[in-house]
């Protein structure tokens, strides 16, 4: 490890002692560090050494350029050992059985597919505007937005996975399918767990071992066993949805997918597809009242393009530049994963002089990249503004050759940048839209809304909290009356 002393790194004993601050808001710890010890760092937890990533251009270097090194993922001892009872599918090497997963699943997730179910994202975001109105009592009575973002979220992931979807917040699968989706990010963050990282924890009783196995359980319970009813009625020859479920069932022999492979891949649809775009949604609704002019002026664009005798579409996006930075924006200022998932070097690697050995942990800090006042100047200020001339998706900005211009981190970078970004996208910019476009929010007199505190441990969302969701017009409610979800 000699020639590992030109990159500042803590001693193994000091990084352990410092675990605590890597549990609970860990981004804030892994900002002062960068700012200490700069761009690139290495820093041990117990026995894993991890490279933290702060700088773009490093970024794409490492996970771009040299995707192949690092294109890798850790096995976490947690989430191999009881997630996934040993089988390791988490901590998949960029090699065939991951090349095949993620072809299986894009045939779910490219643009062709996004554009077939567009339908299926528009009634979603349309049932959304029309539950929230209902809750709301049309804007008499506070609401807390959060899980009917994640239903409609949810939603759009069963339709595409399994063929149906919920009726309701109250469906028993919404309460269920939310609650796995945030146990599997707290049992399985990138710095949650002590004891995947010191050998001896692991032979020694812990609570972690009982939650990961009851993880694993209800997932192959609940979403294998959608998959095995998917499965049965291909092989009765009744007829089903087109969906990933199916798809899987019609090459499981020449893809030699067996039940966990199934299991599992249904539960990343779900998990990943759930998460993401459901806590984009719930920080818009938490942060927009607190900017009434931002609002307003975005209210304003949508009644000019728009009008008030439909709801916005996606063929609208284009012409509807200032709606299209907002969101940008909140995905910049809150990220539901600061810390993109990590990436291993599947390899000795040698970076601007600095080694790093095959099995370190390479870690986006994606908070300091999303606060960098060079490119974001007073970049604590939520400011749309800012993206009034970025006219690209976030698929295509990831693509730039300059990587100091990307819009932001949210999906990911390299080989395994998120294959679900497009319908993510195109889900948020449905739901954000027409929220804009159907109530004024604002916040509750007295109950105000905590932007800095959050639950998850790994994935991030919003403490509860309710607003005032207010028809802008009577066109509101009429309009949502004569559409059918």
């Amino acid at each position: 490890m000699e020639n590992y002393s030109s990159v500042p790194f803590f001693s193994s004993a000091a990084s352990t002692g410092s675990f605590p601050f890597l549990t609970r808001y860990p981004e804030l710890t892994l900002d002062y560090w960068a700012k200490s010890f700069g761009d690139l760092y290495s820093v041990w937890l117990g026995n894993q050494l991890f490279v933290i990533v702060s700088d773009p251009a490093i970024a794409k270097d490492l996970m771009v350029t040299n995707g192949s090194v690092f294109s890798s993922r850790k096995e976490m001892y947690v989430k191999s050992q009881t997630v996934f009872a040993g089988r390791g599918i988490t901590a998949t090497p960029y090699n065939d059985r991951w090349r095949k997963h993620r072809r299986i699943a894009f045939t779910w997730l490219n643009q062709r597919a996004v554009d077939s179910y567009t339908a299926t994202l528009d009634r979603e975001a349309t049932s959304l505007i029309k539950a929230l109105l209902v809750a709301s009592d049309g804007g008499k009575t506070p609401v807390n937005p959060q899980p009917h973002a994640g239903r409609c979220s949810l939603n759009n992931m069963t339709t595409i996975t399994f063929g149906f979807r919920t009726d309701g917040i109250d469906d028993p699968l919404v309460k269920r399918a939310l609650k796995l989706s945030r146990e599997f990010m707290n049992c399985t963050g990138p710095m949650s767990n002590l004891v995947d990282f010191i050998p001896i924890l692991q032979k020694l009783p812990n609570p972690m071992f009982t939650r990961g196995k009851r993880l694993h359980q209800g997932l192959v319970d609940v979403y294998g066993g959608f998959v095995k009813d998917v499965e049965a009625k291909v092989k009765r020859g009744e007829p089903v949805n087109d969906c990933l479920a199916k798809t899987m069932a019609e090459v499981r022999e020449e893809e030699k997918l067996d039940d966990l492979d199934m299991a599992i891949m249904a539960s990343a649809f779900l998990i990943g597809g759930v998460e993401t775009t459901a806590a984009i949604m719930q920080w818009f609704s938490a942060l927009i009242p607190a900017y009434p002019e931002i609002q307003k002026k975005a209210q304003e664009e949508l009644d000019s393009v728009v009008g008030r005798s439909r709801l916005p579409t996606v063929e609208d996006e284009k012409n509807l530049p200032y709606c299209h930075a907002i969101i940008k924006e909140v995905e910049r200022v809150h990220n539901p994963f600061w810390l993109g998932t990590p990436h291993v070097a599947s390899e000795d690697f040698t970076y601007r002089g600095k080694y790093i050995p095959k099995n370190t942990v390479v870690v986006l800090n994606t908070f300091t990249m999303h606060h960098d006042p060079e490119r974001y100047p007073d970049p604590y200020t939520f400011n749309p503004d800012r993206y009034i001339e970025d006219n690209l998706t976030s698929a295509e900005s990831a693509n730039l050759s300059e990587p100091h211009k990307r819009d932001h981190w949210m999906f990911g970078a390299g080989r395994r940048i998120c294959p679900g970004m497009i319908v993510a996208e195109r889900e948020i910019w449905l739901t954000v839209s027409r929220m804009l476009w159907a109530f004024d929010m604002t916040e509750i007199p007295g109950e105000p809304i905590d932007l800095k505190e959050y639950d998850g441990l790994s994935g991030r969302s919003p403490v509860p909290f309710k607003i005032k969701l207010t028809p802008r017009d009577e066109s509101v409610a009429e309009i949502l009356r004569n559409v059918k979800v």
